[in-house]
């Protein structure tokens, strides 16, 4: 590692201003509202299957008064396979909430953002940092995993956001406002583009060279229990997925069609039905199930 936190962010601002990606969201022009939109739907979804969705959520709803007035089974339909469709509810809330007690304007300030629908600790801090250009302490995976392996030397972070990283996180940030709004955009993007969880290609890193922990202690494997895996086929989370696609797709199906998705467990159909209803992504209409 360098002697001074100075020189790692150098080194790794100098390198996104040559590798970073020219993302929509990133352009000088982009409004609060498209980062906070991005940001919401980039959690746990790569940048590949977002793009295409934002572009069209910022064509139909461009503002927040827009997206709160939407009926709610255009944006369930619009969120299509994102992920989570509860992130949608609560994003369409975050926008009436935004209308309601902001004039329509995102509000400036952490406090105020996490006050939102929704928003969490990380998009609060995104959205100060890369829509207000204020200085926060950003830190999703692909910082946090930078960090642990330029830093500590370890191969992962924890499963779980902990103090000890915060701390840590806090230490690193530049002082100077736009030096840290440039360091939070570099050093995530270094993470997602080339301090990769599986595969990092060191070669490329502009930490290598005698600047990283990991590297310089033999690039260890992670220790036990680091890795976190997240089993999806089989799960009730796919089922909710397939019961959602066929909502989508304009259909109202009943309970027979329902249990179709799985004959061997009726009940299972049944659980994740109504998790979705309690959830308030379906309802059921006239013994059919259909989206809000």
């Amino acid at each position: 590692m360098p002697a001074t936190p100075e020189a790692v962010h150098h080194a790794v601002i100098t390198w996104f201003q040559q590798a970073g990606r020219d993302l929509p969201w990133r352009h000088p022009d982009a409004s609060a509202w498209s980062i906070l939109v991005s940001e919401v739907m980039l959690q746990q979804t790569p940048v590949s299957r977002v793009l295409p969705r934002w572009q069209e959520w910022m064509h139909r709803w461009p503002a927040p008064a827009d997206l709160a007035a939407a009926p709610t089974a255009e944006v369930l339909r619009a969120w299509d396979r994102l992920g989570y469709p509860r992130r949608a509810l609560r994003l369409q809330e975050c926008a009436r909430a935004i209308v309601r007690d902001h004039g329509g304007e995102v509000p400036r300030g952490i406090d105020a953002l996490r006050a939102l629908p929704g928003i969490g600790e990380y998009t609060a801090a995104a959205v100060t940092a890369f829509a207000h250009h204020g200085r926060a302490v950003v830190a999703d995976t692909n910082i946090r995993r930078v960090l642990a392996r330029a830093v500590t030397g370890a191969a992962l972070p924890a499963p779980s956001y902990t103090a000890a990283e915060r701390e840590l996180a806090a230490s690193w940030l530049p002082a100077q406002d736009e030096m840290s709004v440039r360091w939070n955009q570099a050093v995530m993007e270094l993470g997602a583009l080339v301090c990769t969880a599986r595969s990092p290609r060191c070669e490329s890193c502009p930490l290598a060279a005698g600047r990283c922990a990991w590297v310089a202690a033999g690039s260890p494997a992670p220790l036990e229990g680091s890795r976190r895996t997240q089993a999806f086929e089989g799960t009730d989370r796919q089922l909710r997925g397939q019961i959602m696609a066929l909502l989508r797709s304009d259909e109202h199906p009943d309970a027979t069609r329902l249990a179709a998705l799985d004959p061997a467990d009726p009940e299972r159909v049944r659980r994740c039905t109504a998790s979705l209803v309690a959830d308030g992504l379906a309802i059921w209409d006239h013994e059919h199930l259909r989206l809000p």
